[in-house]
């Protein structure tokens, strides 16, 4: 975010109820109020103002603030648990495709004419359709990755560092890391969003390797080679709830 000068995590009650925000202070001359669509309550301010005058005008807006985040929470979760049987869809970058189970020849799963087409040897299971599939979408994580990778990767050549090796596997509450040791792991399950969206995850990871944390300096950087990333992450978390 360009301009902007510190962040911090903070809360305000009112009522009964608890807001917490994130208050992002940048070189702006008012004050923003936005709510997300993962809930999330971002506070831009003036640099330097008053966190008594700030809270004043969330006071003001509260009401307005707890019906947006009820409003975008009615979304989440919005895809039913996969029951891994024909009829029900499942995701590829970005896309909804239709599963087809069939008894065949050999245990595989495919994306064959816009259709997930998943043969067992034996009568289906679920859970032997959850693992082929399993095992589809990790073969083309890697694959979608890779290719991202090498997407993202030349926004960075201005960087002395080495372009990090890819780590897939699913993980329970991230989209990615970038380690120590420079490897990149991307979540399994990323693979099921937008292109543009997988990009936004990598380049977010990209720019750890000059700045570890989530600092003023980390939020320019990303700001300057992804304009408009915080749309793309929006649409990463909506099309995934």
């Amino acid at each position: 975010m360009t301009g902007v000068t510190n962040c911090e995590n903070r809360s305000f009650t009112y009522g009964q109820k608890t807001i917490e925000y994130r208050l992002i202070y940048a070189k702006r001359k008012t004050l923003e109020i936005a709510v997300h669509p993962d809930s999330t309550v971002i506070i831009k301010a003036p640099t330097g103002s008053e966190i008594s005058l700030i809270e004043k005008k969330i006071h003001k807006r509260a009401r307005w603030i707890l019906k947006q985040v009820d409003y975008f929470r009615q979304f989440t979760p919005k895809t039913p648990e996969r029951l891994y049987i024909s009829g029900e869809t499942h995701l590829y970058l970005g896309k909804q495709y239709r599963l087809k189970v069939t008894r065949g020849q050999k245990n595989s799963a495919r994306l064959s004419g816009g259709v997930f087409q998943v043969t067992c040897l034996d009568e289906p299971e679920p859970e032997l359709v959850k693992k082929l599939m399993k095992k589809w979408y990790s073969e083309k994580a890697n694959i979608q990755f890779a290719e991202s990778i090498e997407r993202c990767w030349p926004k960075f050549k201005f960087l002395d560092f080495g372009k990090p090796s890819i780590s897939v596997k699913c993980m329970q509450k991230r989209w990615g890391s970038l380690s120590e040791k420079g490897t990149m792991t991307l979540n399994t399950e990323l693979v099921k969003a937008p292109k543009q969206c997988i990009d936004y995850v990598v380049i977010h990871e990209l720019c750890h390797l000059k700045y570890h944390d989530h600092s003023p300096d980390y939020y320019r950087m990303l700001d300057s080679l992804m304009p408009g990333w915080e749309k793309i992450k929006h649409k990463l978390e909506l099309s995934m709830a």
